[in-house]
């Protein structure tokens, strides 16, 4: 078979899924998008345009789909959202809000009523009901307990280099901006880390976690270091004017 003889017979398939679908009650804003023919996906979900779907992908009753989102080997429960993001060989339950920009790797589990939001990357990771990681997160290698909050900025440190560890934190855990959860840790239940802290001992239930240095003020040090920096910028200002 040529290039274009395989280009025409893919185009074929595609256009014969696309049916297929739309036929099912299936609601497309546009056909550009691109199904495989094992996807499965319900009738009344929407798919908006620039998403593509492939392999083993099932999409629920009531789920809306993009726009421009990539969903491979991966499982979306009912009434969830998957918004401009990607996710790969994971199973997303009801009511998620997934994105916009999420980055859902292998092996992510999610209960009902998560919300993933911008700049959150998720692997091998397992989330029970109700979790809040709005944006700028890296959750691998964990077990989180239901209706947690985490904080922007929070990493779970779970490679050294050789071996991967996990971290587990329990029900109703608050872990503030900035945290870095050193693995392999346990977050207690309903306990609360501060914000720009390196956890690297269990944190009891019920506990606050704070690990900073002590801060110490210079007088006079930053004016001294930046003042050909301001004095240029002033020089800027001046000849714009």
């Amino acid at each position: 078979m040529t290039a274009s003889e395989r280009f025409f017979a893919a185009q074929k398939r595609y256009a014969e899924t696309f049916q297929k679908h739309l036929e099912n009650g299936v609601e497309f804003l546009s056909d550009a998008v691109y199904i495989d023919p094992e996807v499965e996906i319900a009738p009344g979900a929407v798919i908006l345009p620039g998403c593509i779907l492939r392999g083993h992908t099932s999409v629920a009753a009531g789920c809306v789909i993009g726009p421009n989102t990539l969903l491979e080997d991966t499982a979306v429960g009912e009434d969830s959202t998957v918004n401009a993001s990607q996710c790969y060989r994971s199973t997303l339950g009801k009511n998620n809000r997934i994105g916009p920009f999420t980055h859902v790797r292998e092996g992510t589990v999610t209960a009902e009523g998560v919300h993933l939001g911008a700049y959150v990357e998720t692997k091998n990771a397992h989330f029970a009901k109700g979790n809040t990681v709005s944006h700028l997160t890296y959750i691998g290698d964990a077990e989180v307990g239901k209706y947690c909050n985490f904080g922007c900025g929070t990493v779970t440190c779970n490679y050294d280099g050789e071996g991967k560890y996990r971290t587990v934190i329990g029900d109703y855990a608050f872990i503030g901006c900035n945290t870095n959860l050193v693995a392999p840790v346990t977050v207690g239940d309903g306990a609360f880390t501060a914000a720009g802290s390196t956890i690297g001992q269990d944190v009891p239930a019920g506990a606050l976690a704070i690990e900073r240095g002590k801060q110490h003020n210079i007088e006079g040090w930053a004016e001294k270091k930046l003042q050909k920096y301001v004095a240029k910028k002033k020089k800027l200002e001046q000849e714009a004017e």
